[in-house]
C-alpha cells in the first residue's frame, strides 16, 4: 500500500487554534507522522509544524481517516494533553458509514485486540494475549444496506473502530484493510473523527471541537 501513497494536496484547515493548542481537521489519505523512507515523508505533522514550527505531537489518525486532530504548541500543554489521553480523560466521537444494518440500535464491543504479526499493520481479536479495548456504537440511520454510527471509543487501540466493527459483522464501507467485496467499492475509508473534548492544559476548563463529516 505504501507504494501508492499520493496524499491529498489540500490547505490545512484550522478548527482551534490559541496559545497552548491547535487543532485541525486531518484529510482522509494523509499520515499522521512521516513513515519509513522519503516517499512517505509527506504527513500532517510536517505541514503544520511549516506554519506552526512550536506544534507538537500529543496523539495519531490512521492514514485513511479524517478529521479532529489536536496538536500542543508549548511542551507543557503537550505533557498535560498526553497525559489526558493516557488517562482517558478525553471524550472522542466518531461517524461511520458500516456494511450492513446491526439489529440493535446501540450497543458495546468489548473485544481485546493485538497486532496481527505476519499481516501487519492488521490488528485483531485475541482473548489470550490481547490488550482491553471498548466501544460503544449507536446507529444514526440507515438505507437498509448501510448504516451510519456513532462511536465512542472508551480506550485507543491501533484500528480499533475497524476491527470491532468487523467482529460484529459490519465492517466501515471502503476499509482497505477489512472490508471485502461491495463493501471495499468506496472511494475512501467511511470514519471521520467528529469531536474530541478535552480539558484545556491552561486553567482546565472543558472544550469541545467538531469537524462535520465529509461524508
Amino acid at each position: 500500500m505504501d507504494a501508492t501513497y499520493s496524499p491529498p494536496d489540500t490547505p490545512l484547515v484550522i478548527l482551534h487554534e490559541d496559545a497552548e493548542v491547535l487543532l485541525v481537521d486531518k484529510p482522509s489519505g494523509l499520515l499522521s507522522v512521516p513513515g519509513k523512507g522519503p516517499d512517505l515523508a509527506d504527513c500532517l505533522i510536517t505541514r503544520v509544524q511549516a506554519a506552526f514550527p512550536d506544534a507538537l505531537l500529543v496523539h495519531r489518525l490512521d492514514r485513511d481517516t479524517s478529521g479532529v486532530m489536536i496538536f500542543a504548541l508549548t511542551p507543557y500543554a503537550q505533557r498535560h494533553l498526553g497525559l489526558q489521553f493516557e488517562k482517558r480523560m478525553t471524550r472522542k466521537t466518531y461517524v461511520a458509514r458500516v456494511w450492513g444494518v446491526p439489529e440493535e440500535k446501540s450497543g458495546t464491543v468489548d473485544l481485546p485486540l493485538i497486532v496481527d504479526w505476519p499481516n501487519r499493520p492488521r490488528q485483531m481479536v485475541c482473548h489470550e494475549t490481547g490488550k482491553p479495548a471498548q466501544t460503544d456504537w449507536k446507529v444514526i440511520k440507515s438505507d437498509g444496506k448501510t448504516a451510519r454510527v456513532k462511536l465512542f471509543p472508551k480506550t485507543g487501540r491501533s484500528h480499533q473502530l475497524r476491527v470491532h466493527m468487523l467482529a460484529i459483522g459490519h465492517p466501515i464501507l471502503g476499509d482497505p484493510f477489512y472490508a471485502t467485496g461491495e463493501a471495499l467499492a468506496y472511494p475512501r475509508l467511511m470514519l471521520h473523527s467528529e469531536e474530541l473534548r478535552f480539558n484545556h492544559p491552561q486553567g482546565g476548563r472543558s472544550v469541545k471541537v467538531r469537524a462535520k463529516a465529509p461524508f
